[in-house]
């Protein structure tokens, strides 16, 4: 019950990442966006693996930890020396 209600949370929050991700009027806003519907996929991943048990998908909520910190930092330092917004 509790797990979805927090699965359903966590999908709203990536239906509104995805819109700001389309709509976001500057480049910032669209590293932002990704980064925050990684963390609401990262967060439905674990609320999955928290209700079955499997730990099957604890490696592939690693990959998508790494994948999203790497992305969030190569787009920031791309912003920062391109000078654009």
């Amino acid at each position: 019950m509790i797990a979805d209600i927090a699965l359903a949370i966590f999908l709203l929050a990536g239906i509104l990442a995805g819109v700001r991700l389309v709509r976001g009027p500057s480049l910032a806003d669209r590293v932002i966006s990704l980064d925050a519907g990684l963390v609401a996929l990262m967060g439905a991943i674990g609320t999955r693996v928290a209700e079955t048990g499997e730990t099957l998908y604890i490696g592939i909520l690693a990959v998508i930890a790494i994948v999203a910190f790497t992305a969030t930092v190569v787009l920031s330092r791309f912003i920062e020396t391109t000078g654009r917004r």
